[in-house]
């Protein structure tokens, strides 16, 4: 656990030297371009790949069987490789045993393991020219660390995406902050066992700026980054454990040259993954469509 801002450094640096130190340019031979241009929608299915099969990944292929998915999902990759044969299994896809092993067949590659998962393949997925979304936004806390991928992605001519995730009133806030933002804050409600304690009263885990909030906590402060990068600045998060709620809640108050906005957001967690809301899949989905979509709404 880290106490200091500088420990946070020093462990992001840690990242980037042990994963980001060459930046290497597109091997067209070994990967061929993604059929989709910057800017320009294909007329077949996006192909997909998946990294992580756990809930999100889940209910991602879930809405792929339904036919809400404007994609073709067909490649799965988990250290767990009996978990990745079970979700490939049911949309007719593959499992493989190495990222590799998909890259050069996908168009778009969905990181939904976790923050460590971001740090070892995005790199690889980018050098192969694919876009990729990123699910385990908290990797990119560190500007850094996101700078080092978007040189990456520049170089091999792909994107990287992030979802809305688990709050509502994103796009409402990177419209805000074109202007000049004065306050941001996040005070996050969840079951204990959410956060992988017990607790029978209400505990105040965490106070203080959300860059440390995102090492302390790696795989429950995706909101935290997601707000932080989208309003420019190190937002102030309030985290309470609370045994009265059985959902995830969000409340975001924003002040500044645009006026006021305050949202809250009362998630339904995913059953097999208290931690996971089931709002951050559905926004992986939409935003999976929205990429095909000749009219997008919405900032």
């Amino acid at each position: 656990m880290l106490n200091h801002p500088q420990d946070s450094d020093l462990m992001e640096e840690e990242h980037l030297i042990s994963c980001c130190t060459n930046i290497e340019v597109l091997d067209k031979v070994a990967y061929p371009s993604s059929r989709v241009g910057l800017g320009k929608k294909q007329s077949k299915p996006m192909i997909l790949g998946i990294i992580g099969c756990g809930a999100i990944a889940n209910i991602i292929t879930d809405f792929a069987l339904e036919e809400k998915l404007n994609a073709d999902l067909k490649y799965f990759y988990d250290v767990d490789l009996d978990r990745a044969n079970k979700l490939a299994a049911k949309v007719d896809g593959r499992a493989v045993l190495n990222l590799e092993d998909m890259l050069s067949n996908v168009d778009l590659v969905i990181e939904a393991a976790s923050p460590d998962a971001v740090i070892k393949y995005v790199p690889k997925v980018l050098r192969a020219g694919k876009d990729v979304i990123i699910m385990s936004i908290g990797a990119l806390i560190g500007k850094s660390f996101r700078e080092k991928l978007n040189k990456i992605a520049s170089l091999n001519h792909c994107n990287i995406y992030t979802p809305s995730g688990a709050i509502v009133g994103l796009d409402g806030i990177k419209a805000a902050s074109m202007g000049k933002i004065n306050r941001v804050s996040l005070l996050t409600r969840k079951p204990p066992q959410s956060l992988g304690i017990d607790a029978s009263e209400e505990v105040v885990l965490y106070e203080g700026e959300a860059h440390d909030a995102v090492f302390k906590f790696p795989v429950n402060m995706n909101v935290a980054a997601a707000l932080s990068i989208a309003c420019k600045q190190d937002v102030k998060v309030k985290i309470i454990a609370d045994p009265k709620v059985d959902q995830n809640c969000h409340e975001i108050h924003v002040s500044g040259e645009f006026g006021e906005l305050t949202t809250t957001t009362r998630n339904v967690n995913c059953t097999s993954n208290p931690k996971t809301s089931q709002l951050a899949a559905y926004s992986a989905a939409q935003l999976i469509n929205s990429l095909n979509n000749r009219i997008n709404v919405g900032t």
